[in-house]
This record gives structure tokens, sequence and C-alpha cells, in this order.
């Protein structure tokens, strides 16, 4: 099932740079109709279509005032993250990007998941290739984003007969302040933008939206884990619904 980006209310955190500036500036190049942009620090935009909300993810209270704010929705689309070098030795390190990179976007899900249902619309986390294989220097990251992916894959199960659908944004190195010291190809952060919209008017539910993440499409839509996730759905979707 697709989603367009035109006419949509579509909020988008982690907007104040990189991939979540990004995807601000090709929303309104699509034709939305309003995009809400949750920023921690402070944040204005010249185009009157977009609303900056106050919105640090891993605050419960900042979290339900910005859903308040929010008259309707379409479209969500969690990007706001946190990248750290460890080696797992600083348990403080792994509940920090747990904290965000999980427990911070399934706070938001749940704030706003009423007006998703009520709109029949979309949820877009953004969880990195980190989310299949450990990155190098930072298994906490990627650990956290492999929760945050399975998280996805839950809800999208969960949600499937409701009406909302769940896509996951497995994206590879782009040229933001979060990966400053690779020196490594990266994808221009506009350019991902781009390729996740793509994918979700397309109606995808696994996006792989820059070069590098492009060549492990094929193999994960094809692999063991779509296929024992598929299955897993039809199973729950074959369960009689209690009266």
């Amino acid at each position: 099932m697709s989603t367009t980006i035109e006419g949509k209310a579509i909020l988008v955190t982690g907007a104040n740079r990189g991939i979540g500036q990004a995807l601000v500036t090709e929303a309104l190049h699509r034709g939305a109709r309003r995009v809400y942009a949750g920023t921690r620090q402070p944040y204005a935009h010249p185009d009157p279509s977009v609303s900056r909300l106050a919105l640090d993810i891993t605050d419960e209270a900042q979290v339900r005032a910005a859903a308040e704010q929010v008259e309707s929705l379409d479209i969500l689309v969690n990007n706001a993250g946190v990248f750290m070098f460890d080696d797992l030795s600083d348990r403080a390190a792994l509940e920090l990007q747990l904290s965000v990179n999980l427990f911070g976007t399934y706070g938001v899900i749940q704030a706003f998941l009423p007006a998703l249902l009520d709109s029949g619309g979309a949820i877009v986390n953004n969880v990195s290739i980190a989310s299949l294989a450990p990155l190098p220097g930072s298994p906490a990251y990627s650990l956290s984003k492999a929760a945050a992916f399975s998280m996805t894959q839950s809800l999208r199960m969960q949600l499937a007969g409701q009406g909302v659908r769940v896509h996951a944004a497995l994206t590879g190195p782009t040229d933001t302040d979060m990966t400053r010291e690779f020196d490594i190809p990266k994808a221009s952060p506009l350019s991902v933008a781009q390729g996740i919209f793509d994918a979700v008017e397309a109606g995808e539910e696994d996006i792989f939206p820059d070069l590098l993440s492009a060549g492990l499409a094929e193999g994960w839509r094809a692999g063991p884990a779509k296929v024992l996730e598929r299955q897993n759905t039809a199973l729950l979707m074959a369960q009689p619904v209690a009266p």
C-alpha cells in the first residue's frame, strides 16, 4: 500500500539538520500540506507550511505536549537518533543510545498513534543498515538500531489490520554530522530523503534509500528473515477477531 506525500501532514523528528532537515525540504517539494519539524533546539523555517515542535524524544512530557499541538497527522518520520563510539564496556553509553534510538522512538509512536489510526497514515522509522550488522567501533549504536528495527517489524505486524503502514528506512552512510569521523563514501542527505519518500510512495516496507544500502535490498527481501516475518504476519492476520 502506497502513501502519497502531496497534501499530507507530516512530522519529522530530528528535523534541524542532516537527513531530518532534508526530509523537511523534500516533503515541501512534494507538496506536503503541513510539515511539523520536531527539534530540541530553536528552529525557524521560512516556509509558513512548516511548524516547529519542541520535541526531545526522551522527554515524555514534551512528547505528550507535542502530540496535543498536532491536530491531524498522516505520516510520522522517526529520524532523531544518537550515535556514540563504544566497545560495550560502558553501560551508560548503551543505555543512552537505547533511550533515544529505541525508547524515544517508541514513545513518539505511542503518542501520535491515535492520530495516525484516524488518518490511516504511515510510520517511517530510520533504523540504519547498522540494524542488520554491527558497525565497527559502535556496537551499542548497532544494538539499539537492531532493537528499533525489530520494534518496527513488530508494529508492522500489529498494525497490519488497522490501516497504518509501517516502514523501516535502512539508510547507509550519509554525509551528516553523525558520520563526520568516517572516511568512507557517503550519500547526500537530500538523496537519502528522496529515496525514503520515493519508497514510501511506492509502498515499500523496508526502504534502502542510497546506493550502498540498495545493494542489500534484493537479498534482504528474498532472505529467510523477511520470509519468516511474512509468515508470522499471516499467522497473526489469520487469528479470529474477538467479538
